[in-house]
């Protein structure tokens, strides 16, 4: 399989998150001229990463689109990135939009005046030009469905990857499950009886569609499975030492 070496450590830079939290969305809270709506499946995203949103004729945010002086920020569209598997604090991340809305051909047209992505990390001010040239993660439409099915049909794969962790990570863990995934890793969510934390899981190199992250994860399995015979190795040549 070519280098299968644990080298590769490059995770998405701020821009593509936040790309890819507003692409995989399917609802927003919009916060305009005083009051908030929240908008199920009325908004898509251009490759410029302005967001079109379809609003009825008596929506109090077309109101705010025409009577805001125009390119004054005068909206904030929030989403929230929820993982797809059932986690202790679902939410991984959120995404704040700031900035105007106009009316483009019976839609409202949102252009961001300001980009914030909070992780658990802290949060990170996006650059505005860096934000409209990047693009969403190529697993991103395929991420929850790859997940659910790892956790739900997988769940002995999933214990076999803890064993690529640290076993101080893995003290006191009640509940293991895989929380995210994009072309650069893995990231497990470890649960403990009062805490929790997470583990990233580096591939090697990026994948770029499925089949290049079913072959990076055959490959972190083989490593995991060889961890566990170096682990087994070490005890029994302690054990014949004593």
């Amino acid at each position: 399989m070519g280098d299968d070496s644990h080298s590769w450590t490059a995770a998405p830079a701020a821009a593509e998150r936040a790309r890819s939290v507003l692409a995989a969305a399917w609802s927003c809270s919009v916060t305009a001229e005083g009051t908030r709506e929240e908008l199920v499946g009325a908004h898509t995203v251009g490759e410029d990463g302005r967001v079109l949103v379809e609003v009825p004729e008596d929506s109090a945010l077309l109101a705010a689109a025409i009577c805001a002086p125009r390119g004054e920020p005068s909206a904030v569209l929030e989403f929230a990135d929820v993982a797809p598997v059932p986690v202790r604090n679902r939410i991984r991340s959120r995404l704040w939009l700031a900035g105007w809305f106009a009316v483009e051909e019976e839609r409202l047209a949102f252009t961001p005046t300001r980009v914030v992505l909070r992780q658990p990390s802290g949060s990170v001010v996006v650059d505005l030009d860096e934000f409209a040239a990047a693009e969403p993660d190529p697993l991103t439409t395929a991420e929850a469905r790859l997940l659910t099915h790892l956790a739900d049909c997988h769940a002995d794969a999933v214990e076999r990857l803890t064993r690529l962790v640290d076993s101080d990570s893995l003290h006191g863990a009640v509940r293991v499950q895989p929380l995210a995934v994009d072309r650069h890793g893995l990231t497990l969510r470890i649960e403990r009886a009062r805490a929790h934390g997470d583990v990233r899981l580096a591939f090697h190199a990026p994948a770029d569609d499925v089949a290049q992250l079913t072959e990076r994860m055959h490959i972190l399995l083989s490593q995991a499975t060889a961890a566990s015979c170096s682990r087994a190795l070490q005890r029994q040549r302690t054990d014949g030492d004593g």
